[in-house]
């Protein structure tokens, strides 16, 4: 391919990314649905196989377990700068509106300029989108009843221990039941995973991935007043976070409200906002970023700390894909990934009903999200005008 064809390719990448970044309401559980549906049912870049692998891996890697897919998807189409591009594309229009809230919310009482019942509207609309997800989700990766009865126990288990580390833990007991229960009967992806990085290169982005951990702290000790200290602090959220974003955010809390970088009230405002935002919840590192005490913050801000934050989960992720690539056609480790398969699943259950808890209170709220996930599995209603409906629809009850 000339490279300009492979510029086309990648200005193609970015911009179907962008539609996506554009319209992908629910978090990450959604976007992965929305991926399976647009690259494996559509366009048919993977089989469901080499899908579910690509998801298993990147639940298992510490990071944003969406974006990360997204970022191996565009890495398997056009190499490095695939990934740029869906990373750029998907990820830029969140970013960006989440920067411009945080500078408009600049100033006293932050949250009082957030519509009352607004993000309410957007949480119920959240909680249905992920709920039609989930359901595709778990047809693909959990059919017959072992795989349903796995499912559910990771699931159950994944609410009741809401912890960064339940998700590794859950992903490696379901690898073990893999082993166990699909001992047999296991087939390879019809198309693997093909990967342009060689071992070494995986190699050198790995160390890359460990130098940021051991030397990013080091700058911020000598530059205490400066960006190093912003860039540590949400390089290491990054790189040692597991979970995604519903995880994540309460960590975030602890690393720039415990030191006074923002205060509660603006970061409490943001919380509530990126939950409605389509594309990647972790875009909430730039709304910090931008918001951060002066000298610092801005637009400036909200590069440094969305930079620092998606950087490792591209390091560990391209430092880990031509092993894994590897390690699936493995018919010692191919039961586990079914198992792995199963275990997923159970997790996006569980993300629903953390979801779910969050958003529904009382029965008017729980009619309003069952009335809009029937909307959805309908086929009649696209998810952005179902949010944009129940959107006004909070804002006009809740007082404006």
């Amino acid at each position: 391919m000339s490279p300009r064809d492979r510029a086309r390719e990648c200005l193609a990448i970015a911009l179907l990314f962008l539609r996506l970044g554009l319209t992908s309401f629910g978090g990450p559980v959604a976007h992965l649905e929305v991926f399976r549906r647009e690259f494996v049912q559509r366009r048919a870049w993977l089989d469901a196989h080499a899908y579910g692998d690509l998801v298993a891996l990147c639940q298992v890697l510490p990071g944003p377990a969406s974006s990360q897919v997204g970022m191996a998807l565009g890495l398997l189409r056009q190499g490095y700068a695939g990934a740029l591009a869906a990373w750029i594309g998907f990820t830029l229009p969140s970013a960006i509106a989440m920067a411009a809230l945080a500078l408009w919310l600049a100033g006293p009482a932050p949250g009082a300029r957030v519509p009352p019942g607004l993000l309410q509207g957007l949480m119920l609309a959240a909680v249905a989108v992920v709920a039609h997800a989930v359901w595709g989700m778990a047809r693909s990766y959990a059919p017959g009843g072992r795989r349903l009865a796995w499912a559910a126990t990771v699931g159950v288990a994944a609410w009741v221990w809401p912890s960064a580390w339940a998700q590794p833990v859950l992903i490696a007991l379901s690898a073990g039941f893999g082993a166990w229960a699909f001992r047999q009967g296991w087939a390879p992806p019809a198309s693997p995973l093909a990967v342009d990085i060689g071992r070494r290169a995986g190699a050198v982005w790995l160390g890359l991935f460990g130098a940021g951990l051991a030397v990013l702290p080091m700058l911020a000790a000598w530059a205490p007043g400066g960006w190093w200290p912003v860039a540590d602090a949400f390089y290491r959220i990054g790189a040692l976070i597991f979970g995604g974003g519903h995880v994540v955010l309460p960590l975030i809390q602890a690393e720039v409200v415990g030191p006074g970088w923002i205060g509660a009230e603006t970061f409490l405002a943001g919380y509530g906002a990126v939950q409605a935002m389509p594309g990647p919840m972790l875009t909430i590192a730039s709304y910090v970023g931008a918001a951060l005490t002066p000298p610092l913050g801005g637009w400036t801000g909200a590069t440094v700390a969305l930079l620092a934050i998606y950087a490792p989960a591209f390091l560990v992720l391209a430092g880990t894909l031509p092993g894994w690539t590897r390690w699936c056609q493995s018919p010692r480790l191919r039961p586990m990934l079914e198992g792995v398969h199963a275990g997923v699943a159970g997790l996006l259950a569980a993300a629903l009903a953390h979801a779910a808890h969050a958003a529904i209170h009382g029965v008017a709220t729980a009619v309003a999200a069952a009335a809009a996930l029937a909307l959805l599995r309908s086929g009649r209603v696209p998810v952005w005008a179902l949010v944009g409906v129940y959107a006004a629809g909070g804002w006009m009850l809740g007082g404006h």
